[in-house]
C-alpha cells in the first residue's frame, strides 16, 4: 500500500532544496520582471530548478567511475544556448547580454544549491540583484557610466520617442506593421 511519505517523496530530490532553487531563481526573476526584461520570475525559477535537478540526480546515480563535473559542464553549455536566445541585435546594438549573463548565474545558483550550499545560493541571488540594481543606479546617476553601447542605445531610444507621427497626418511612414510599430520611419529618412 502507498503511504503518505511515499506520495510526497520526490527522492532523490528534497523539498527544501527544490524550494531554495525556486526562491533563488525567483529573487533574480523579480528584479528582471520589474525592469521589463525578457527573463522573468517563472523562467528564472525554472532555470535554477532545472540545474538543481540535473546536478542532484547526477550526484545520486554516480559511482566511483563517473565524473559528475561533466554534468555540470553540460548544464553550463545548455544554459549558454538559452542565454544566446535572449540576445539580439537592434539598430546595430547588441541587447540582452545582461539577461544572458543572469541566466548563467541562475544555473550556477541551481548547481550550488544541488551541491548542498543552499544558503549560499540564496545569498548569491541577493548579491546578483544588488549588482543589477546598483549598476542601474550608477548608469542613471552618472554620465560616465552611459558611454559606449549604452549611450548609443539611449540616443536611438530618444530619437524614437521624439518622432510622434500621430500629430501630422500628411507624413507618410514606411515599415510599420502591427507587429513592429517601432519601425515608423519617415519616408524622408529612408531616402537619405
Amino acid at each position: 500500500m502507498i503511504t503518505a511519505p511515499d506520495i510526497f517523496s520526490i527522492a532523490p530530490l528534497d523539498w527544501l532544496g527544490l524550494l531554495c532553487a525556486v526562491v533563488g531563481g525567483g529573487i533574480i526573476g523579480i528584479e528582471r520582471q520589474v525592469c521589463g526584461k525578457p527573463v522573468g520570475i517563472r523562467t528564472s525559477a525554472l532555470i535554477c530548478v532545472g540545474a538543481y535537478i540535473f546536478v542532484t540526480v547526477a550526484n545520486t546515480v554516480s559511482n566511483g567511475s563517473t565524473d559528475n563535473s561533466r554534468i555540470i559542464g553540460q548544464v553550463v553549455t545548455g544554459v549558454g544556448f538559452l542565454g544566446a536566445g535572449v540576445m539580439m541585435a537592434r539598430d546595430g546594438i547588441v541587447v540582452g547580454v545582461t539577461s544572458a549573463a543572469t541566466i548563467w548565474v541562475q544555473a550556477a545558483i541551481g548547481i550550488l544549491i544541488a551541491s548542498g550550499y543552499r544558503l549560499s545560493g540564496i545569498k548569491l541571488s541577493l548579491f546578483t540583484v544588488a549588482i543589477l540594481v546598483g549598476v542601474n543606479l550608477l548608469e542613471r546617476t552618472f554620465k560616465l557610466f552611459q558611454r559606449g553601447v549604452h549611450q548609443q542605445f539611449a540616443q536611438v531610444r530618444n530619437r524614437r520617442q521624439k518622432m510622434d507621427f500621430g500629430t501630422c497626418p500628411t507624413l507618410q511612414t514606411v515599415g510599420a506593421t502591427a507587429e513592429e510599430p517601432y519601425l515608423n520611419t519617415p519616408v524622408s529618412e529612408v531616402r537619405q
